[in-house]
């Protein structure tokens, strides 16, 4: 397939996306007319509409759908051959596309990319932190090679490439009067103040879980779709909040304290990718990187 041809077969992809011819084509810097002829001749070469006219955009066929995922199959092989022939090349360019649950944002993602880029570093990074459900969805549509997430949700044409079993702990600030012990009920957090991630993240639903069986019930003074906003809660208004162990980055003003077994099943946080999907070099060698760190962070 030529590379003149893939970038018509890209305009199906970008109407797919924008849901407007027109949108695409702005998306593109080509005129409208000129998508809508070459989506027109596609549709006549395969015989079939890729797309449902409306007064206010487009929607993909059935036969649309099964032709947008082979455009980005395509799209993804292409993209790892390119990296392949910079890697002979030993250049070892190309972009890693990641997107990573909140709780690998701050402190360990970063970490690890640095840890690549210092050998490899012409690589760039795309990282997109999402919850999981969102994370598994672009992972879906192709817009990234790689997840790492707590808790994904079911994809049928999911890989997993490693796991590691994570436990929630809670945050608190050094001098809280519960921070003098090393290991705390749930039980033992009721009464005080806390600051809660929203209800679409893993750690959150795992939590939920957990109360309506207990029929405990939490002083909830703040929730937010930020892990930065709430460590700042605890810092500044003395609350208390729960993340997984590997996202929490201790200090003078902050400490974690473990949360019973009894109370808190442990869940896994999964690296992984679309089965059969050859990724590209680097995405492929950063895989490997992350699944050497996590296997090195299993107890012993």
């Amino acid at each position: 397939m030529s590379m003149r041809h893939l970038r018509f077969l890209r305009y199906v992809d970008e109407v797919a996306r924008a849901g407007s011819i027109r949108k695409a084509a702005g998306q593109l810097h080509v005129t409208a007319s000129a998508v809508n002829r070459r989506i027109m001749d596609l549709e006549e070469e395969l015989g079939a509409p890729l797309f449902e006219r409306r007064a206010r955009g487009v929607r993909l066929t059935t036969a649309g759908e099964m032709f947008v995922r082979y455009i980005r199959e395509q799209t993804g092989d292409v993209e790892r051959m390119k990296s392949q022939i910079e890697d002979l090349k030993g250049l070892r360019r190309g972009t890693v596309r990641i997107a990573c649950s909140q709780a690998l944002a701050l402190d360990f993602l970063p970490r690890e990319i640095a840890a690549y880029r210092a050998q490899f570093p012409l690589v760039q990074f795309d990282v997109k932190v999402f919850d999981h459900e969102r994370a598994m969805g672009s992972l879906a549509a192709y817009d990234v090679d790689l997840v790492l997430v707590f808790r994904p949700p079911f994809l049928a044409n999911f890989q997993p490439l490693m796991s590691l079993q994570q436990r929630l702990v809670a945050l608190m600030p050094a001098d809280h009067p519960l921070s003098r012990r090393k290991t705390i009920r749930l039980s033992d957090c009721v009464g005080y103040p806390v600051a809660l991630a929203e209800r679409s993240l893993g750690g959150r639903q795992l939590l939920a879980e957990i109360l309506a069986r207990s029929n405990l019930r939490f002083d909830i003074a703040a929730e937010s779709n930020s892990f930065e906003f709430l460590r700042g809660m605890v810092l500044r208004d003395k609350v208390i909040s729960f993340q997984i162990e590997i996202g929490v980055v201790e200090s003078d003003e902050l400490v974690i304290r473990r949360i019973d077994d009894r109370d808190v099943p442990r869940a896994d946080l999964v690296l992984g990718q679309l089965r059969g999907r050859n990724l590209p070099v680097p995405a492929a060698k950063f895989a490997e990187q992350l699944a050497r760190v996590l296997e090195g962070m299993r107890p012993a």
